[in-house]
């Protein structure tokens, strides 16, 4: 009876061991049959197994989370690319845009009314200076126009007296030379008022000013735009003269900058007013699109580089003066080739890559660029035309990417 347990028994674990053997043999072959049927859909010749890392590349994202993140997939598609010239640029204020401000008159600032940092419109008062000299100025004029008055009146009694015979030929003359003279000192002293920024319309209330206000005088803006620098505090006496030794306000307007692009020697050639260019930020951005308005005729003896200027409408302040960024010039004909847009290809693991949908989320695929033209980028390997690619919302599974692999310990 005992031998025939033992008997039982041994069959029983041969039963199993050969049952665990099979399974092990069933796994290995439908690992092997997954890791083919990953080179077989890999489509970009780059066949490869399938490895846990390979999974830990994989952004993992529903449908649905995938659409409310912005993902957008396209197929990719050829396209017509330019032939592009990069070169470095500098953001510089518009010459036409900046005003600096200086005293017309000598006086002391008896009052200021705008500060570094704010906002004024053309015409707006900047500060107030209180001027003797303005007041000697005004009072010359007002008593030249008293004399030109009394002399335009003698002027016109003489002429009814000769119109009359009662008077002499010789007294019209005197009395026409007498008003000459007159209206001759007023209109020297309406200039010295002009030159000191007293307007025309403003004559007419010098006679009747209030006591005091005859002395004072008032910086007002040219342009429209921020006043970048005030050189001026409350009290200051300030002197006409030099206006770049004497600015007392700088305003600035930004709406619109230039972008002087430094263009080697070599390259003078093939660059063309009217040509295309693609103004980049240093993550490679696209920041503004444009065209050169001109290229300056001349070398710069230090860097041996001429100017190539663009134009760059800036209503939102983005640009800035001394920034220094990228300008991507189309220099040649263009051509058709498979392209994304540049927002498509994200840097992961330190090889330009797009991200493909795969089952239950988005992969990075590395590929060989090319060309950058129209915010565009060649795509010369690595993808496929018509294969389903991330066109919008790259960067977004990048950051994802990231951050998942420093939780798990990858280092991307």
């Amino acid at each position: 009876m005992t031998q025939r347990l033992t008997l039982q028994a041994t069959i029983s674990a041969l039963a199993i061991l050969l049952a665990a053997c099979g399974a092990d043999e069933t796994s290995r072959v439908e690992v092997q049959h997954a890791d083919q049927h990953s080179q077989d859909e890999t489509g970009d010749g780059h066949n490869r197994a399938v490895t846990e890392e390979d999974h830990a590349d994989i952004v993992r994202l529903t449908e649905q989370a995938a659409t409310e993140a912005g993902i957008i997939v396209e197929k990719a598609t050829p396209g017509p690319m330019r032939q592009t010239l990069s070169l470095p640029a500098e953001i510089r204020f518009d010459g036409d845009r900046v005003a600096r401000v200086s005293p017309k008159i000598s006086g002391i600032i008896t009052r200021l009314y705008a500060n570094e940092g704010d906002t004024v419109a053309r015409g707006d008062t900047l500060a107030r200076i209180t001027s003797r000299e303005l007041a000697s100025l005004k009072a010359t004029w007002l008593n030249a126009e008293t004399r030109r008055s009394l002399a335009a009146k003698a002027l016109t009694r003489e002429e009814q007296l000769w119109a009359d015979k009662i008077t002499s030929e010789a007294d019209v003359q005197a009395a026409r030379a007498g008003y000459e003279a007159a209206k001759a000192a007023s209109d020297a002293a309406e200039n010295e008022l002009h030159a000191a920024g007293v307007s025309h319309s403003a004559l007419a209330g010098i006679a009747n000013a209030d006591d005091g206000d005859n002395s004072n005088a008032y910086l007002t803006a040219p342009i429209s735009g921020m006043v970048v620098q005030r050189a001026v505090t409350l009290g200051e006496t300030v002197s006409a003269g030099d206006a770049g030794a004497n600015t007392l306000f700088t305003i600035l307007d930004d709406s619109v900058v230039w972008a002087d692009i430094a263009v080697y020697k070599q390259d003078i050639s093939r660059i063309r007013t009217g040509a295309p260019v693609s103004l980049k930020a240093d993550d490679g951005q696209t920041i503004t699109e444009a065209v050169v308005a001109f290229v300056l005729p001349v070398i710069d003896e230090s860097s041996r580089t001429a100017t190539a200027r663009v134009i760059v409408d800036n209503p939102d302040g983005h640009l800035r003066a001394g920034q220094f960024i990228t300008a991507e010039i189309g220099v040649g004909g263009q051509g058709d080739a498979l392209r994304v847009p540049q927002d498509a290809v994200q840097t992961v693991e330190e090889r330009p890559s797009v991200f493909v949908p795969v089952d239950g989320g988005f992969e990075p695929r590395p590929v060989t660029i090319g060309a950058n033209s129209g915010g565009f980028v060649e795509i010369r390997s690595g993808l496929s035309e018509e294969e389903p690619y991330v066109s919008s919302g790259a960067f977004t599974l990048k950051a994802q990417l990231e951050k998942d692999a420093f939780g798990d310990g990858h280092a991307h």
